[in-house]
């Protein structure tokens, strides 16, 4: 198979990029993987450098055909200026939307690929969302969620900090952009409180920042009604209101990961939902489409990974195998929204969501 793409940097080895660069290395890249902690143990190369050190970063760089970054958003913006300083292929996990604008601009004038956001949500949920949106003639609104829970909630809240604190407290706070009426706009986080059912599974969703990715500069105009929201269990949200604004954690926020981490640590059976929906005229005739999936943790590389895990890493892999064979373009800027479902689904990472997957897998 001729490939753009022989060579790839995984930077960040925590559970998700250490998924990263098992998945890529098992698709036949050469991968190499760098962290600031020393002694990883993968069945690749690995190095430790300090991600702050733009000297070290760049030499690692310099040497492949495409980096991905797996780190906390307020690293991922260095690691995006040297792969577009030398010309190398660039994806990342951010939902961070102030850094993802940032690298949108990178792209204009980039000599690769840049492509950001190339997770689950902002991501994959993009993809499905923009593969159920080609089915109308024309569109009325397009409706996302997605949340990444405890499979046996236990307290009030429901809820296991299987995901970054730092990512989550900020998608709870940023505003959200959504579109009303045909226009963009911004509306506050934890709002438009609604409750879904999926297999029996009774959830809330509620706003939070960052889900849509690009959606919202692509759509406008073509669709009266777009908005992403978190799904949780029911009272999730009415207790993380009274946590974050009236005892003032709003404006703690690192404090407020630590307390949360600590009351809500990681557990090992997940579960990712998702809600994808999708309504317009087609023929004359108002419809609506849908996509519900639960996915659950899988072994893969004979080890047991967290649905939230394969969901994130499986969805960059794809996404630079896409790239890798010539289905996406080998440069510019990569809207999750531009990728064919199909075609994602074909790859041998994306087939991982392809399969319906079980509580007991």
């Amino acid at each position: 198979m001729s490939k753009r793409i022989d060579s790839v940097l995984v930077v960040g080895l925590g559970r998700v990029g250490s998924l990263v660069a098992t998945l890529l290395n098992d698709s036949g890249f050469d991968v190499h993987g760098v962290d600031c902690r020393d002694g990883v143990k993968l069945a690749i190369p690995t190095s430790c450098i300090d991600i702050n050190d733009s000297t070290a970063l760049a030499k690692c760089i310099e040497s492949t055909d495409a980096v991905v970054a797996c780190l906390p958003y307020r690293l991922t913006l260095a690691v995006a200026k040297s792969a577009y300083a030398q010309g190398v292929h660039y994806f990342d996990l951010t939902e961070d939307v102030p850094t993802a604008k940032q690298i949108t601009g990178l792209s204009e004038n980039a000599r690769a690929v840049m492509a950001p956001q190339c997770g689950l949500a902002p991501g994959f949920i993009a993809i499905v969302g923009a593969a159920l949106s080609r089915k109308f003639d024309t569109l009325r609104s397009i409706e996302l969620r997605v949340g990444a829970l405890p499979q046996h909630p236990r307290g009030l809240l429901g809820y296991a900090f299987n995901w970054s604190p730092e990512g989550v407290v900020n998608e709870y706070l940023n505003d959200c952009e959504v579109i009303t009426g045909g226009k963009q706009m911004l509306v506050p986080p934890m709002g438009e409180l609604e409750t879904v059912v999926i297999h029996g599974i009774q959830l809330e969703a509620f706003t939070t920042s960052g889900g849509l990715g690009t959606m919202c500069d692509t759509y406008e105009g073509r669709v009266q009604e777009l908005n992403y929201k978190t799904l949780r269990y029911p009272g999730h949200c009415k207790l993380m209101r009274f946590f974050f604004q009236e005892l003032h954690m709003k404006h703690r926020r690192e404090d407020a990961g630590d307390i949360l981490v600590n009351a809500k640590p990681p557990v090992s059976d997940d579960v990712v939902y998702i809600h994808a929906a999708a309504e317009g005229r087609r023929d004359g005739r108002l419809l609506r489409e849908e996509f519900v999936r639960a996915y659950y943790p899988k072994s893969i590389a004979n080890q047991r990974w967290r649905a939230i895990a394969w969901t994130t890493a499986a969805s960059v892999c794809a996404v630079v195998e896409l790239v890798a064979t010539g289905k996406l373009p080998d440069r510019g800027l990569i809207k999750q929204e531009d990728i064919p479902l199909d075609a994602f689904l074909a790859t041998r990472n994306g087939a991982l969501y392809a399969a319906r997957s079980t509580a007991k897998s």
